[in-house]
């Protein structure tokens, strides 16, 4: 199968039928398309006899305006192209769909809200490297069909009917939104009948990861004592064993809602709160006391309780470390990015929405007070762990993921453990430092697509 990458251009109507499209005929020979016979153009789930009409001395795919309004193309557009002779298809793409959680017509500067400018993004690094993408909200899939209300960008977002895209992305921000009936109807059905491939298709939540991933045993080492909090017994129990404990709920993020607990040295218990401003501190006399205090946060909420893990710091603030791991245009898990997030002042979490830094790995290391001469192997120790950490997610838990955000710890013996697994990693929180116009990480997942697209 030979595969290129062509201009498609879109010709008023009455220069070509809708049935037919002009194709450059050095491109009929490097596709090896037969000059007789009909030929299957295909993109996404869209696909239609034509009939190819040679064009002397051209480089380009020319189709009629009614094909292009069936297709979703522009008036401009660079595909990749590929011919398979045995099934007569002309495919191109690959056809990217993401799914967001809201669009906001009257406010298009900020359409899909804080990811707009991803969105933006996205779209110019699929026109550089031959691909389409077009974006769409749950609300799209209320009616059945062949096609998807959908939103691309050319000198503006406009909103176009479109093909059921090869590759789809959830990038929905909500479990509310992801378990509509509607979406799961939708994911099930072009899977089934188009072949749809659909990554980063669930959240993940915290009791999950640690359950499947304890019983790998090259794991292990990465892993903090962490349960699901049932009760008065298990927070006595780890109490015991640790003077800091971390009670996180299980499907909470950018550090909203974490507790730690920590013995005070007179006795009693502290429990500290993360709060906008900062960090709410309580002292208890017994945990007896701490333990009816947070009681009603766990009639709505379900903790997980971990170990206590005494991290690096810089300057007596702890640190951590987002690894955003994607996988490449050959289907592996590859490390693409790793930041160092230092939390800010009054806070013990270092995510960005609670005042924390970011830094360059090394950078933050060099600066800590972890022994020298673990300092240049922590380097190297960082995408080992979140690499395996990210093959094991994999393994262990039903789902298709195309990028993991995993952070990880590192404890002032230079010691390396996991924190948390994000299956929607922010694409403002885990941005490299010294970005460049299309990010890496941007660039990867259109690589992923196209091998998942085959095209």
């Amino acid at each position: 199968m030979s595969k290129l990458k062509i201009p498609v251009h879109t010709v008023h109507s009455g220069i070509l039928q809708e049935n037919a499209v002009m194709l450059g005929d050095r491109l009929i020979k490097k596709l090896k398309i037969p000059a007789h016979g009909p030929v299957y153009l295909s993109f996404g789930s869209f696909r239609q006899e034509v009939t190819v009409i040679p064009a002397p001395k051209s480089d380009s795919l020319r189709v009629s305006e009614g094909l292009a309004r069936k297709t979703g193309w522009r008036a401009r557009n660079v595909l990749n192209a590929s011919y398979s002779s045995g099934s007569r298809i002309l495919r191109l793409g690959p056809l990217i769909g993401v799914l967001v959680s809201r669009e906001h017509p009257e406010h298009p500067e900020r359409l899909f809200g804080p990811i707009t400018l991803f969105c933006r993004e996205l779209t110019n690094a699929c026109r550089a490297q031959g691909a389409f993408v077009y974006f769409f909200t749950p609300e799209a899939l209320e009616s059945t069909g062949s096609t998807i209300s959908g939103w691309v960008y050319d000198e503006g977002w406009k909103r176009s009917k479109l093909p059921v895209a090869d590759v789809i992305n959830n990038r929905l921000t909500t479990r509310k939104a992801e378990n509509k009936p509607s979406v799961q109807h939708f994911l099930a059905e072009v899977k089934s009948r188009y072949g749809t491939h659909f990554f980063n298709e669930k959240f993940l939540d915290k009791t999950e990861v640690f359950e499947a991933l304890r019983h790998d045993p090259a794991l292990q080492r990465y892993l903090p004592e962490s349960h699901s909090l049932s009760g008065f017994a298990t927070l006595k129990k780890m109490c015991g064993h640790y003077p800091v404990v971390f009670l996180k709920p299980v499907r909470g993020s950018l550090g909203k809602g974490i507790l730690r607990v920590s013995r005070e040295e007179g006795g009693g218990y502290r429990l500290q709160s993360t709060t906008p401003m900062g960090t709410r501190k309580q002292i208890y006399p017994s945990l007896t006391k701490l333990y009816q205090a947070i009681a009603p946060k766990m009639k709505t909420t379900r903790f997980q309780i971990q170990q206590g893990l005494p991290l690096m710091e810089i300057g007596r603030r702890p640190v951590d470390f987002r690894a955003l791991v994607q996988k490449n245009g050959t289907g592996k898990w590859h490390v693409t990015s790793i930041v160092a997030r230092t939390a800010g002042n009054n806070h013990f979490v270092s995510n960005l929405a609670r005042g924390g830094s970011l830094s360059t790995v090394r950078e933050a290391i060099g600066k800590s007070s972890i022994p020298p001469g673990t300092k240049e192997s922590a380097n190297l120790q960082l995408p080992k762990a979140a690499l395996a950490i990210a093959k094991g997610v994999e393994a262990h838990i039903p789902a298709h993921f195309g990028e993991l955000g995993i952070d990880l710890g590192m404890d002032q013996s230079g010691r390396i453990w996991l924190l948390e697994v994000n299956s929607k990693p922010s694409k403002n929180d885990n941005t490299p430092l010294h970005e460049t116009k299309i990010r890496p990480s941007v660039k990867q997942m259109i690589q992923y697509c196209r091998y998942l697209a085959g095209i």
